[in-house]
């Protein structure tokens, strides 16, 4: 299952690493993906695909498959317990996706996974990476268990405690800020609607409120010290302060929960030699706005001008079809050609 070469190494089987790998795939690059989890993880952390990312999947083939298994909320408010003081509609965006599509993680990491495979390409479980070094012609990559892959590229996908940005020399300069977050899916019944996004603002604080296409909603709340795994009672306690007043709205299980602390991080540069970093390896910010994972999957590395595409493959397809990821906005170091692109 691990080749012992091939054009791009992706560290880190997330969204983001996903998507890098579809897309190089999509093309005729042989890629291979390395994570450390046995299986994908099966919690919902993000939730929410943004209609500019649809726009961007969409020619990878994956928007369609999203969009049929999520919900599609046309709404979002900011309320002051039952007064509704902003209300956002989406349905007069320029899209095909005036809407904000809620949809677990899990699945979305699914339908990634299963497009890469139609793609010829491979996801190697469970390999950590231990070190890496690179020359001219490309980079060496020991894993676990003394495993090695040469690849011409290596990205590094693997998150904000990234081993690749590590390995690569890579400063991650920010902080951290002071506020707990606590995160739980949980059961509802009562006065949260099904088909909107709604944003709690209160004394006590704010809390968000969402719904995810298994019938749960996702609850997301700033607190002085959130607890390791929020129970029936915390999470209500929060609803009663800061949520709706006139229908209350009763939580009846957790489902899942977590606590975090959010982080405001840049990678002096998302480019060293043929080391290349993405997604939260790259850059790390407040989860307002569900722009994490997002970000993640519109932002492709700062590949370096193709010259030639590196299989015979990869030579019909370049021609055939330019990147459709827009460049990243965000700091990184020059290509050599001086724009990103893809492999050569």
């Amino acid at each position: 299952m691990l080749p012992e070469t091939t054009d791009v190494l992706v560290v880190g089987a997330g969204p983001t690493g996903l998507t890098v790998a579809v897309s190089l795939a999509g093309r005729g690059f042989d890629v291979t993906v390395v994570d450390d989890q046995a299986a994908g993880d099966n919690t919902s952390r993000a939730a929410v695909v943004h209609a500019r990312t649809l726009e961007v999947l969409e020619d990878l083939g994956i928007s369609g498959r999203l969009t049929a298994l999520g919900i599609h909320a046309r709404r979002f408010t900011i309320r002051d317990r039952d007064r509704t003081l902003v209300p956002v509609d989406f349905d007069r965006l320029p899209t095909r996706y005036p809407y904000t599509l809620m949809i677990s993680q899990a699945v979305t990491e699914r339908v990634l996974l299963e497009r890469l495979a139609e793609l010829g390409g491979r996801v190697a479980r469970p390999y950590r990476l231990e070190s890496l070094t690179q020359d001219a012609e490309g980079v060496t990559a020991v894993l676990s268990g003394g495993s090695t892959v040469t690849a011409r590229y290596l990205v590094g996908a693997d998150g904000m405690h990234s081993t690749v940005r590590e390995q690569a020399g890579i400063e991650f300069e920010g902080g951290q800020y002071a506020e707990s977050f606590s995160l739980a899916d949980v059961r509802l019944t009562g006065g949260v609607p099904d088909d909107e996004v709604v944003l709690y603002f209160s004394p006590a604080g704010l809390v968000v409120v969402a719904p995810l296409p298994d019938g749960t909603h996702r609850i997301v709340s700033t607190v002085d010290e959130a607890p390791r795994d929020p129970d029936v009672a915390f999470v209500q306690g929060l609803l009663d302060s800061r949520g709706p007043r006139r229908e209350r709205a009763v939580v009846g299980e957790v489902v899942w929960g977590t606590r975090f602390r959010v982080h405001h991080r840049v990678a002096g540069t998302f480019r060293a030699g043929r080391v290349l970093l993405a997604g939260d390896a790259a850059h790390v910010h407040s989860p307002a706005g569900g722009q994490g994972m997002n970000i993640g999957i519109r932002t492709p590395p700062p590949w370096p001008k193709p010259s030639q595409p590196l299989s015979a493959a990869g030579r019909r397809i370049w021609t055939a079809t330019p990147p459709t990821v827009a460049p990243s906005p965000c700091r990184s170091s020059p290509s050599p050609a001086g724009s990103p692109g893809w492999p050569t």
